[in-house]
């Protein structure tokens, strides 16, 4: 695999949206607006009772925000726009009427972190690691904080935010709800990923709608919100100290 995608498949009420990157599933601008429409179209069928986020391949779930992409960003406008590609999906995810289970297959950086946290219930393997590196480079977790700190609370959050060089283990993530199971093996997660969609596809859809807003209750400012705080990542990341940085991520060896 080497073209970056965002696809999905219904079958039997489920729905499986799922994003590759060949840079380690990093989140370049398109993407995260393919998502972002993705799960709003998907969630709107009256075919799909619930759905699935996963990423390709089998070992980092996501590397978080491109660098590449970074890197040639030279005005606050435009660091907005990309860092609201975030915003976007979140939103969408928190909008979304159907229930989305995270299938969550290796280590999970930055924006990917906040992707898993925006979930409604997400289970790992335990090679699913967390970090949030955003203060390394000189930015900050500010667009996927709010999803972070309402799943994991602000001790967790503002722990792996300032501890910006560390992995955390796939059985801290769960301690401190991030993640619901953690197993040992890909086929294991899968196993239990679908088990539970098609348990929840035994549901009474409409009781599931209810719940979910009920589950997201008090968000409602977040498109404000995640608006504010892209603005904040899109003038730093033009910062003299994170340009230099994402300068070192960039040359080759």
């Amino acid at each position: 695999m080497t073209e970056a995608y965002v696809k999905h498949t219904i079958e039997d009420g489920i729905a499986t949206v799922t994003f590759f990157h060949p840079d380690q599933n990093s989140l370049p601008g398109t993407i995260l607006a393919q998502l972002s429409e993705t799960i709003t179209r998907v969630g709107q069928q009256e075919d799909v009772n619930v759905i699935i986020l996963q990423s390709g391949g089998e070992r980092t779930f996501c590397a978080g925000a491109s660098f590449k992409e970074l890197i040639t960003i030279n005005d606050a406008a435009t660091g907005k726009t990309f860092f609201s590609g975030f915003a976007n999906v979140i939103n969408a995810m928190r909008k979304c009427p159907k229930f989305i289970i995270g299938r969550i297959q290796g280590k999970t950086v930055g924006g990917g972190v906040g992707l898993a946290a925006a979930t409604d219930y997400c289970m790992a393997t335990k090679f699913a690691s967390i970090k949030l590196s955003e203060l390394n480079v000189g930015i900050g977790p500010f667009v996927v904080s709010p999803a972070i700190e309402r799943k994991m609370g602000v001790s967790a959050m503002s722990q792996i935010a300032m501890d910006a060089n560390t992995f955390y283990e796939a059985t801290w993530a769960q301690k401190k709800g991030l993640y619901t199971h953690v197993f040992d093996s890909i086929d294991a997660l899968d196993e239990a990923v679908l088990a539970f969609a098609k348990h929840l596809c035994t549901y009474n859809p409409e009781a599931m709608r209810e719940m979910k807003q009920v589950f997201w209750r008090g968000t409602d400012d977040w498109d404000s919100l995640l608006a504010e705080r892209a603005a904040i990542s899109g003038r730093l990341v033009l910062s003299d100290f994170t340009k230099e940085t994402l300068k070192k991520f960039n040359t080759p060896a």
